[in-house]
């Protein structure tokens, strides 16, 4: 055999160059090569590589630690592979031709697809549906076994010493690989060795977990030890998608129906004392069911509470009125007040309203991680009531029932008693956004389907899980997106049309049909956006939820067509919407992040930019009536008041309304709840100017941790009302839920 050289490789190899930086093609079949005769070093220096031909040759396996980033196409036919978990570092291989080894076996095929994650074609056929399904479902439920193994029978070791870990994890991983069975025994070498991985994952993560609790136990809530901001914690979530996921209840893959387990009870939630809180109230909650206590992963530290104090919002005037979009702007003012009055007429129903008022009713950690009380690192992304299941009543009705996210679970809770229903968890993953919807559930026999409400989540690993509540059932779930989610909404018309944002730049919609009773389901992708930033919120105009959609986006607010009445399945964005704090920007201030945006009527929107310590209330219809500007493609919306906020440098603090009350809510930086009565605005005067003060703002609830005196505010990220705002609900960056009720409501 000939020796591998620097000139043999540039013979072997195309294009025809002298440095072996830039070979895309390399031929060394029949050289009768074994592992030996490949020289890592040399061969890591191919970083264009992205064809290469080993077949014919003597090889049982590839050397460790050989980097070959641009690798797409791998041939090794007629070898004699034995360990194929040596290409575990070739993780951007498409594709891979392994016939003619006589010692490859069924599991060495199914490793392959679980080390090689972008493998879609082996031995010339497309694998993917088979490479998914072990990717995600098979490992699912080896990793449901897995936990399950461990919480029946394992425990970490007090205190925590290298030889007691040692011995723990050859116990644990020992234990399950001879005592976890599942699937066929054509594939249990496969099996077991899935098995060891997951259990020392887990086993990992949970010392890890441990550690960090250790660490961050200070008798106070401190800044140093909670000094990540949001941002960075976000987008560094996004480039960790890990297939290995394990859901809590079980996730429903086949046609088997739901089957109650012990594990899907409600856990009870660790809760701090409000300050002026009945002690009835407590004693009262403290014997909520469901006491059962499950690991939680995934930490990640709170942001530190910022200094903020109420402040004027910027008074930006409105840009002048030049070219065609001055043109188009100037016919709307034209209009202008008898738009305004068609907009009063809209908010009719809210006239009679009088500001509510809303006292704190509870504060809940019921995510933290092992259900600690010490837990005030999980950040909290997102909350929504339960809609209505009768779609008649138009959005009408009251929810007790909230979904909450964020760490590694989902909770559902009764705002009235504050018991956490049910509670979903998939260890490893970090959810950013959930949505609600009614969907159709057929039943066996031909009777007539039936509506039922489902909830999606999604988080850092970019997949959607479905989960049907009411039966405490998490039937399915598919991947949206190689990256992580940052956004869910449903159209409120289709409750199957599902839209999905995440860090790819992209919005996708989905039709993700119905369910029969056996939790059987079809996904179809419709439509792709492409966005070009990170999507933060997505809203659906409510006179026309199937035309158009706003996507509120780190570099600004764009508006796309979504109607299905053409070919074009991939779409770019048909104007993007600036807004006059624009005009302000400079190298310390960037106000195109939009990170707040909700309709409040039909035309009237509520958005806000970071940094810039105002909302604005603009029309939809008049700013969408412009004509966009030739070159940039942009129109100036239509501001309509402004509404003075919070200063504060904390990005994604979203706002949220509720049409029914005329009201408009925003958390800050300090806990606090900025509440804007709009009903009571817009009966005065209708136009930009000063910022209109908010009509209350609510004080952090100050609970007290026993012991240990009071909580300081957290940034709230995220809010919440029923719609008749009987409830709200604020989520905070520092693990507490608040529960919110109105004084007059029974």
């Amino acid at each position: 055999m000939e020796k591998i050289t620097e000139k043999l490789l540039l013979e072997k190899g195309s294009p025809n160059t002298n440095k072996l930086e830039q070979i895309k093609t390399l031929n060394l079949s029949r050289l009768g090569l074994k592992v030996k005769d490949l020289p890592v070093r040399l061969l890591s220096r191919l970083r264009s590589l992205e064809r290469w031909d080993l077949s014919g040759n003597s090889l049982q396996e590839l050397p460790r630690g050989l980097e070959l980033p641009g690798l797409r196409s791998l041939d090794l036919t007629d070898n004699q592979m034995e360990d194929v978990t040596t290409l575990d570092s070739l993780t951007g291989l498409e594709e891979l031709k392994m016939e003619d080894n006589i010692y490859i076996t069924v599991s060495d095929n199914y490793k392959l697809m679980v080390l090689l994650p972008k493998l879609r074609i082996y031995n010339g056929k497309d694998v993917t549906t088979t490479a998914n399904h072990l990717r995600y479902v098979y490992t699912e439920n080896l990793r449901t076994r897995v936990v399950a193994l461990w919480e029946k029978s394992f425990c970490l070791p007090d205190p925590l010493t290298p030889e007691k870990m040692a011995n723990l994890e050859k116990d644990f991983v020992n234990t399950a690989r001879h005592q976890i069975k599942f699937g066929p025994s054509s594939v249990s070498d496969y099996t077991k060795w899935r098995v060891e991985m997951i259990a020392k994952e887990y086993l990992c993560s949970l010392t890890e977990q441990k550690e960090e609790n250790k660490e961050s136990k200070q008798p106070t809530v401190t800044k140093e030890n909670c000094n990540a901001t949001t941002p960075v914690k976000r987008k560094q979530a996004s480039s960790a998608v890990d297939a290995n996921t394990s859901l809590t209840p079980r996730k429903k893959t086949r046609a088997d129906p739901p089957a109650p387990r012990a594990e899907d009870s409600p856990r009870k939630s660790s809760r701090l004392q409000l300050t002026p809180r009945k002690q009835a109230q407590a004693d009262a909650t403290r014997s909520s069911p469901g006491k059962a206590l499950r690991p939680s992963l995934t930490p990640v530290r709170g942001r530190p509470a910022g200094a903020g104090t109420p402040g004027r919002g910027s008074r930006a005037q409105q840009p002048k009125e030049d070219g065609p979009q001055g043109a188009a702007k100037k016919d709307a003012k034209a209009t202008g007040p008898q738009r305004d009055a068609d907009m009063l007429r809209g908010l009719k129903s809210c006239d009679k309203t009088q500001p509510v008022c809303l006292k704190p009713l509870h504060v809940l950690q019921c995510h933290s991680k092992q259900d600690s009380p010490e837990d005030f690192n999980t950040q909290l992304w997102a909350c929504a009531f339960q809609p209505p299941l009768d779609h008649s009543t138009d959005g009408a009705g009251g929810s007790r029932l909230v979904a909450t996210c964020g760490g590694d679970s989902l909770c559902l809770i009764d705002c009235e008693t504050g018991i956490v229903m049910k509670k979903y968890k998939v260890p490893g993953e970090e959810f950013f956004s959930l949505a609600w919807s009614t969907v159709l559930m057929s039943r066996e026999g031909g009777g007539s389907a039936r509506h039922c409400s489902v909830l999606a989540a999604g988080g850092k690993r970019g997949l959607v899980k479905l989960i049907h509540p009411r039966t405490n059932t998490a039937y399915g779930e598919f991947r949206a997106s190689r990256k992580a989610l940052s956004v869910l909404h449903f159209n409120p018309r289709h409750g199957n049309f599902l839209f999905t944002g995440s860090y790819d730049n992209k919005i996708v919609m989905w039709d993700i049909g119905g369910v029969d009773s056996k939790y059987n389901f079809k996904v179809i992708q419709l439509l792709v956006l492409e966005i070009g930033a990170t999507p933060l919120h997505i809203c659906l105009p409510p006179a026309s939820p199937s035309t158009h959609l706003l996507a509120a986006c780190e570099e600004g607010l764009h508006c796309y067509n979504t109607q299905l009445d053409t070919n074009t399945k991939k779409r770019s964005e048909e104007m993007e919407i600036t807004f006059p704090i624009y005009k302000k920007e400079d190298k310390d201030h960037h106000y195109h992040t939009i990170d707040g945006l909700k309709f409040l009527t039909d035309d009237i929107v509520a958005s806000k930019s970071y940094m810039q310590g105002s909302i604005y209330l603009w029309s939809w219809s008049r700013t969408k009536a412009q004509r966009p500007d030739s070159k940039t493609g942009a129109v100036c919306a239509v501001v309509l008041a402004e509404l003075q906020w919070a200063n504060t440098e904390i990005p994604y603090l979203a706002l949220n309304t509720c049409p029914r009350d005329a009201y408009i809510v925003c958390g800050d930086d300090r806990g606090r709840l900025w509440t804007y009565h709009v009903s009571n605005l817009l009966k005065g005067s209708f136009q930009s100017g000063k910022p209109i003060a908010p009509t209350e703002v609510l004080e952090w609830p100050a609970p007290v941790r026993k012991g240990l005196g009071r909580v300081e505010g957290p940034s709230i990220n995220s809010v919440a009302m029923d719609p008749e705002l009987c409830y709200l609900v604020a989520l905070s960056d520092k693990n507490m839920v608040v529960v919110w009720k109105r004084a007059d409501s029974p």
